[in-house]
């Protein structure tokens, strides 16, 4: 059968309105998302303003060889054998002040924001791992002249913590672990669930997204997932974390650590720690499994384990009388502090 041409109209040409609406419509999703990225941008807060707010008048820094800016502070008893805290993951110093207020009156307290976090900010070096932690420690620690001193820190910093006690074991005389980082999963164990914060920064997006929106409800929300007791949860404290955690360099630092290698395999090492050691958990730890108090204890030959009923990531947030009466019990038993080097006569 033939067709001929002649039986079809021919269809009418495209109108240019159509070609428009094909450009228009994903051009106009492009400029809302645009709108509404922006409009949630979260920019960096001022330097000098957070050192006046969080800081004080007496703000002190220790200047580290490379170029590190570290913001730390010497309280208590001067005369008192010495105690250095490590804050956990987007913290701060602030964080150990309801122990300073507690134990200040029979040790010398020191505290310090280690680099990425609180007023310390972003350091060039960009060196977030166990071992540029570590530097910051020995900065501080220069600046005060002190040669060896008890080490504790929560969570990252507990980490920080241990490492620094098998790099350095000669300058450790007791070792504080408060639901410290870095021991393996027991066997048959599930990952802890975490806060919503530490899910974000397990994806790429969710990464790059990070370091330009940072929205006070998340961080709240993040702060929430970490303790048992949401009463220390109060305004203050939720802007703090979301002020300082937008202290210049601290986001990109944040992204940073979440790529670095932790270095599980150092958790076998573990064993080779002689000093003294306080393992100190909060029974309702959903970014550490508790069991993890136990994991330390049955590496670390001669520790003292504790678990703190009721009580989240947080302890010394949490409950600063009990955490400070168990780290003041344990020192009173356990502490030897090594006798002054006495130069020889000849």
């Amino acid at each position: 059968m033939m067709i001929d041409d002649d039986d079809f109209e021919p269809l009418p040409p495209r109108r240019p309105l159509f070609r428009r609406k094909r450009v228009l419509i994903p051009l106009g999703l492009i400029v809302a998302i645009l709108a509404i990225f922006l409009a949630l941008r979260t920019s960096d807060t001022d330097r000098d303003a957070m050192i006046a707010k969080y800081g004080g008048a007496n703000a002190a820094f220790a200047a580290g060889p490379a170029g590190q800016r570290i913001h730390y502070r010497d309280q208590g008893k001067r005369d008192a054998p010495a105690i250095i805290l490590l804050h956990g993951s987007n913290s701060s110093l602030h964080t150990w002040e309801p122990l300073v207020q507690r134990l200040g009156a029979d040790y010398r307290v020191v505290t310090l924001d280690l680099p990425g976090h609180g007023l310390t900010g972003g350091t060039p070096d960009k060196d977030y791992s166990a071992d540029g932690m570590a530097a910051a420690v020995d900065v501080v620690a220069a600046k005060l002249g002190l040669d060896h001193f008890i080490l504790g820190g929560n969570s990252m910093g507990g980490w920080v913590a241990w490492r620094y006690a098998l790099a350095q074991p000669g300058r450790v005389d007791a070792l504080l672990l408060l639901d410290a980082s870095g021991m393996p999963l027991r066997k048959g164990e599930k990952a802890p669930e975490s806060n919503v914060g530490f899910r974000i920064l397990k994806y790429p997006f969710g990464r790059w997204l990070a370091t330009q929106i940072t929205p006070r409800a998340l961080v709240e929300q993040s702060l929430r997932g970490s303790v048992e007791k949401q009463a220390v949860v109060d305004d203050a404290t939720v802007d703090r974390y979301w002020e300082l955690l937008r202290f210049p360099g601290n986001r990109e630092a944040t992204v940073l650590r979440a790529q670095l290698d932790r270095e599980p395999a150092m958790a076998a090492r573990v064993g080779e720690i002689k000093a003294p050691t306080l393992i100190l958990f909060g029974d309702k730890d959903r970014i550490i499994n508790p069991s993890a108090a136990q994991t330390f204890h049955e590496r670390i030959a001669g520790s003292e384990v504790m678990l703190l009923k009721n009580i989240g990531h947080l302890p010394m947030d949490e409950d600063p009388d009990a955490t400070a009466a168990a780290i003041a019990d344990f020192l009173t038993r356990r502490l030897v502090v090594p006798s002054p080097t006495v130069p020889e006569t000849r």
